[in-house]
């Protein structure tokens, strides 16, 4: 696996605004916003794509990273009016990425459908 722009945020190579970090997650701004709150959380041990999930030994990172992403949306005062999570997981979903990793989306209204 090649390093990806996520290896190099996670890896302090590259610089990011983060909102939250612990030690299984990083959390940062993106930085082409698709609504008012647009957040970026990865996971610091590296799956290419949830689809990667299906082994049960990855259970515990898993496990942490959804508890990242809600102690990160609590973290930007999101939790009480609700926000999105989006997990995008292969070519036909966009995933442009190859390193697994959620949007988190608010400060808005949402629309549905989504896609």
């Amino acid at each position: 696996m090649s390093d990806t722009i996520f290896d190099k945020i996670v890896n302090g190579e590259m610089k990011a605004d983060f909102v939250y970090e612990d030690e299984h997650v990083v959390a940062f701004r993106d930085i082409n916003p698709q609504a008012p709150v647009h957040v970026l959380v990865v996971p610091r041990r590296r799956m290419e794509s949830i689809a990667d999930a299906a082994d049960t030994e990855d259970l515990p990172d898993l496990g942490a990273f959804m508890r990242g992403i809600a102690r990160t949306a609590r973290t930007l005062g999101l939790d009480e009016k609700g926000y999105r999570v989006v997990l995008n997981t292969g070519a036909d979903a966009l995933q442009t990425v190859a390193y697994v990793h959620a949007h988190i989306l608010g400060g808005r209204k949402m629309g549905w459908p989504p896609g």
